[in-house]
This record gives structure tokens, C-alpha cells and sequence, in this order.
């Protein structure tokens, strides 16, 4: 048997929003950096793994860009500032 009164619930939800401004370190290829300086810089500034720095170089050599790490622009920031220090093109997007 069907009730003849509808009813309408009121619930109310809880969102928390978490605002995290997280942004790519890029790097891009040129022609002049070699493979074994652009891989032992982002061992040394980025704490990438040799697997994993390497595998960026190539992708760089082969995309023309790689994103090497993601975080807030206050982490990125020294290691773009010690990539471009190396002489290697970075950029935060």
C-alpha cells in the first residue's frame, strides 16, 4: 500500500575544501645540455632516483618538456632556481 504523504528529508553535508595551489616544475629541451648533466642535475636538485631522472630525460628529449615534480610554488621554486642554474630551461606552471 502506497502512503499518501511525501515526505522530504533535509540532510545536510559537510564539504571541506582544501585549496592546494599545486603546480608542474617543467623542464624543456634544448640542444646544447647533455644527457648525463640534465639526468645528474635533477638527481642532485630534484632527489629524483637515477631510474627516475633518467626517464625524464627522456621524455624531455622526446616530448620537449617533462614535468619533473608538482608541489606548491614556494617548493618549487629553489629547484627551478638550481635547475636554471645548471643552465637547463625550467619553468613553474
Amino acid at each position: 500500500m502506497k502512503s499518501p504523504y511525501q515526505y522530504e528529508e533535509e540532510v545536510e553535508v559537510l564539504e571541506e575544501v582544501i585549496s592546494v595551489d599545486e603546480r608542474d616544475l617543467m623542464v624543456y629541451n634544448d640542444d646544447f645540455n647533455t644527457f648525463d648533466h640534465v639526468t645528474a642535475t635533477l638527481i642532485k636538485v630534484c632527489k629524483h632516483s637515477a631510474q627516475q631522472a633518467e626517464q625524464c630525460t627522456w621524455l624531455i628529449h622526446y616530448k620537449g618538456k617533462c614535468s619533473v615534480k608538482k608541489g606548491s610554488y614556494e617548493e618549487l621554486k629553489p629547484m627551478k632556481d638550481g635547475i636554471c642554474e645548471a643552465g637547463i630551461d625550467a619553468k613553474i606552471v
